[in-house]
């Protein structure tokens, strides 16, 4: 009964001029006195105008522009005090929310927690010196000084932002069709080896997105199964949905890939992991494929020179005086560090470009210069410093983000056909694809007849690379057709030996899988659209669910662990020398505020606190 007893009292507008009432809040409230009525009834607003204001009555009559104009009055006022107890309350959130966007910015930069403190007295200055004679100067600069950017306060601000990504993320995991890992450790400023998992994902529109997944603390030893019950306890601690796990990249250290006691063997016999691709990092093994170069007659004098001229200062300064006298093309020569994927090819196009300042440099301290007149070894060096160079250029096409195993295998395939065309170029006696002997060549009568010597050992370490290549690729070799024919679906060949690829690399069905192909190569709606940079998004999912699979799972592969070795460089910025105290956990929440794509929600985040204004 009490139920339907229960009616909705709406409130009507012309009681505002007729009573000077007005709704706050669904609440009537007289705008002369500001008492409220229970219920919105006309009887009600009625009889508290008659009881208390029967004046106005006379003052302001009925239906008069008077009353209407005093009606709009008294409902400004009205306004104006509401607003004078809410308006400190947005301007905190305003402070608030400044402080996130301040704090994401300059965690971006990789800068430290204390840094917030500098960019605030820095605004000050700035604001205090050109608002100070503007009309609202004074406002600006007191909101400005509202704004919490202490180091405490940015800490926090990380958490928090940390925790906003991550829940984005898991959103996204549980609508994720799939997804691929790469994993691989390293050692921060304070000696403690930190684990960087990312994670790939691919959704139902076919689109990816990187991200990532957790850093995680390693406090003792690094074998395989120390980083396996890491990760497991993590997995199970955030219920990652490990059946849509597709591969797993690493490096080729043994604590990884190791055939008993590696990471990856120890996930292969846990049942709760399902059957999944492993992949050594292309770009790892590219640079291993690198060192069946060998030239260690050309790198060691090179590296023992370098070294010479700027291990001592006065003499590295000298030598940086000559080259500026003599208007050499560098200012000065790099130094060789082996663990840098780039830094053997720099470092010899460098010493070349300034052979003849260092001959110069070396006669005037009176040191041998025999072997850098040699022109044997002249000719080696340029071919080093050629072949270097063209490693160098395939890393830097296998390197960054969004990069797909598809566009790593076109990268090495296009490279072992120009190793072939290299070979024959030299068989010929030519050097078209090698400019830095071609100058050697020039500039030097009397190479060409000992290049003519030296050709056959050149066409060799051509040869010996392609064949490494060749060699160390081989895990790629059941990847390769798959790969074609998510490319080219529209390609000739054999549909039996497509579909047994895709179902052996991708847990499918065979037959189903080749009658899909079968029907999806004749259907001639599709076929107009195979150009299309998209085409497998206009492709049926539930038409033809086993390619789509097979291209869903190629999509979300990962070809190298170049996210991982990017993000050292983030972790070693952000935590360096001056900052070792740094605990795991702000480590881990600065850089997934530094490194991930998500935005903060700062609307969640400033509603979820309570605004303070800073003191």
């Amino acid at each position: 009964m009490a139920e339907k007893r229960k009616k909705t009292y709406l409130f009507h507008s012309e009681w505002e001029e007729e009573f000077f009432f007005t709704t706050v809040k669904e609440t009537c409230v007289c705008l002369i006195c500001g008492t409220t009525v229970a219920t919105a009834k006309r009887h009600n607003v009625e009889r508290h105008f008659n009881t208390c204001h029967k004046s106005y009555h006379d003052k302001y009559p009925p239906a008069s522009a008077l009353r209407a104009e005093k009606a709009r009055e008294l409902k400004t006022a009205l306004g104006k005090q509401q607003s004078f107890f809410t308006r400190p309350t947005k301007n905190s959130q305003k402070a608030s929310e400044a402080s996130f966007r301040a704090t994401h910015f300059l965690i971006k930069k990789k800068k430290a927690f204390t840094d917030g403190e500098v960019v605030k007295e820095a605004m000050l200055l700035i604001a205090n010196t050109v608002f100070k004679d503007e009309k609202n100067g004074s406002d600006l600069i007191s909101t400005l000084s509202d704004v919490q950017l202490g180091a405490s306060t940015m800490a926090r601000r990380v958490s928090a932002m940390s925790s906003n990504l991550v829940d984005q993320l898991e959103q996204d995991l549980a609508k994720c069709k799939w997804f691929s890992l790469q994993c691989d450790e390293s050692v921060d400023s304070s000696s403690t080896a930190q684990l960087l998992v990312f994670i790939r994902m691919v959704f139902n529109d076919f689109s990816t997105k990187e991200e990532l997944l957790t850093l995680l603390p390693l406090k003792t030893t690094t074998r395989g199964v120390d980083i396996y019950n890491t990760v497991k306890e993590f997995f199970v601690q955030k219920k990652v949905p490990l059946e849509k796990l597709v591969a797993v990249t690493t490096d080729g250290a043994p604590a990884m890939v190791g055939r008993q006691t590696g990471f990856i063997a120890h996930c292969k016999r846990d049942p709760d992991f399902p059957k999944f691709l492993h992949y050594h990092c292309i770009i790892h093994q590219q640079a291993l494929c690198a060192k069946v170069i060998g030239f260690g007659h050309v790198m060691t004098p090179v590296v023992k020179i370098i070294n010479n001229i700027r291990s001592k200062a006065k003499q590295h300064r000298i030598f940086k005086v000559l080259l500026e006298e003599m208007s050499a093309e560098y200012g000065d020569l790099l130094l060789h560090t082996e663990i840098r994927w780039l830094s053997r090819g720099r470092v010899l196009h460098r010493f070349l470009s300034l052979l003849r300042e260092i001959k110069e440099f070396m006669q005037s301290k009176g040191e041998d210069v025999s072997l850098l007149e040699d022109t044997e070894w002249t000719l080696d060096l340029a071919f080093l410093v050629d072949i270097t160079g063209k490693l160098n250029l395939l890393n830097c096409q296998l390197q960054g983000k969004g990069k797909t195993v598809v566009d790593m295998i076109s990268a090495l395939n296009a490279f072992k056909a120009k190793m072939n065309a290299f070979s024959a170029d030299l068989q010929r006696k030519k050097v078209l694809h090698f400019p830095s002997v071609q100058s050697v060549l020039k500039d030097n009568a009397s190479a060409s007849e000992t290049f003519e010597k030296v050709a056959e050992k050149y066409i060799e370490v051509i040869n010996r690379l392609g064949q490494e290549f060749e060699n160390r690729f081989c895990d790629l070799h059941q990847l390769e057709p798959c790969v074609f024919f998510i490319s080219n679906p529209f390609m000739n060949g054999d549909t039996t030996c497509f579909a047994e690829q895709l179902s052996a690399t991708f847990n499918l069905d065979a037959g189903q899988v080749e009658i899909e192909i079968i029907t999806l190569q004749n259907d001639l709606h599709l076929k107009a659209y195979q150009a299309a940079p998209n085409f497998w998004r206009l492709v049926d999912t539930e038409k033809y669910s086993g390619v789509c699979t097979a291209a869903m799972k190629v999509a979300s592969l990962f070809g190298s662990t170049y996210l991982c070795e990017s993000a050292f460089s983030d972790m070693n910025f952000i935590k360096n020398k001056h900052r070792t105290r740094l605990t795991d956990a702000h480590l881990r929440d600065s850089l997934t505020v530094a490194v991930s794509s998500y935005t903060p929600d700062y609307n969640t985040l400033v509603n979820s606190m309570q605004c303070q204004s800073s003191h």
